[in-house]
C-alpha cells in the first residue's frame, strides 16, 4: 500500500495525538469488557492502547503495514496482557474467519486503492456476529479561516498528491457506499468533526503541517507529480505558521463514520 504522507516525524506526531474520545467516539457504545478488537492501520498505537484499556480483558491486536511504526507502537504498549501489535496487510489479514468482535479502521480506507476489497476482508475477520467500524476524513469538505491564498494552494495540492499516490481524500462521504458494495447488510452512518481553533491546537496543527509541507513524503510526492515546486511548498509551510499564530484562525475537518454488520 502506497501512503501519501510517509512516516516522517511530523506525520507520526499527528497520529500519536489521537484517542478513542477524539477519533472513535462513535464506537464507544460497542465497547465493553471482553470485546475482541482488531485495529487495522494502528499507526503508533495510541487509539489501540486506549481500546485495550476500555475492553480489558478482551484481546486487542493492532496491525500496521510499516515494521518501524509497529515497533514504535510496541514501545507504548507497556505491560498490558491483552494487547499486541504486528505487521499486516489490510487486504490479507493473518486472522481466522470471525476471530474478532470488532474490526476497527481509522483514517485507513482513504489511502487504499481497493477500499471495498479491504472492507470485505474486514467483514471476513469480523464474521457474521461481529462489526466493522471505520472513520475517514473528507478533505473536500475542509473549511478554514482566514482564507490565506497559500492554504487554497495547499488543499489543491493535497488532493492531487493523495489521488496521485493512492486512494481517495474525500473518503468520508463514500464509506456507506463502499460498505454496501462490500456486502454488509446493515450500515449505520454517522459524522463528526475535528475542530482546531484554540492556541495550543492551532500551534499543533499548523506546526505539524508547516513541517509536513516541506519535509515529509507528501512534499516529495508533490514535486515528483509536478503539482508543486520547492518554493511553493515553502510558501505553504510559512502560511501554516502564519495561520497558527492568528488568534482568529479556525479549521474544521469533517469525518464520515460507519458501523457495518451482516
Amino acid at each position: 500500500m502506497a501512503y501519501a504522507h510517509g512516516h516522517h516525524e511530523s506525520v507520526l506526531r499527528s497520529h500519536a495525538a489521537r484517542s478513542v474520545a477524539d477519533s472513535a467516539a462513535y464506537l464507544i457504545p460497542h465497547l465493553r469488557p471482553g470485546v475482541r478488537i482488531l485495529d487495522v492501520g494502528a499507526g503508533p498505537g495510541t487509539i489501540t492502547v486506549d481500546l485495550a484499556d476500555r475492553v480489558q480483558p478482551g484481546q486487542v491486536v493492532g496491525v500496521d503495514a510499516s515494521p518501524d511504526v509497529v515497533a514504535r507502537a510496541e514501545s507504548i504498549a507497556g505491560e498490558r496482557g491483552n494487547l499486541a501489535f504486528r505487521v499486516g496487510d489490510a487486504y490479507a489479514l493473518d486472522e481466522p474467519d470471525g476471530s474478532f468482535d470488532v474490526v476497527h479502521a481509522h483514517q485507513v480506507l482513504q489511502h487504499l486503492e481497493r477500499p471495498v476489497a479491504a472492507l470485505r476482508e474486514f467483514r471476513r475477520v469480523a464474521g457474521p456476529d461481529g462489526l466493522v467500524a471505520a472513520r475517514d476524513v473528507d478533505y473536500g469538505g475542509v473549511i478554514w479561516y482566514p482564507r490565506l491564498p497559500e492554504l487554497d494552494e495547499w488543499i489543491t495540492i493535497y488532493l492531487a498528491v493523495h489521488r496521485g499516490v493512492s486512494g481517495e481524500p474525500d473518503a468520508g462521504r463514500r464509506l456507506k457506499h463502499w460498505a454496501r458494495q462490500a456486502g454488509f447488510t446493515s450500515v449505520i452512518s454517522s459524522a463528526s468533526v475535528w475542530l482546531f481553533e484554540t492556541e495550543d491546537k492551532r500551534e499543533w496543527w499548523g506546526g505539524m503541517w508547516a513541517d509536513r509541507a516541506v519535509s515529509s513524503d507528501f512534499a516529495a510526492h508533490a514535486v515528483r507529480l509536478n503539482v508543486a515546486d520547492a518554493a511553493t511548498l515553502e510558501r505553504i509551510s510559512a502560511a501554516w505558521r502564519t495561520w497558527a499564530a492568528d488568534p482568529d484562525a479556525w479549521i474544521l475537518l469533517p469525518h464520515g463514520e460507519i458501523i457495518a454488520t451482516g
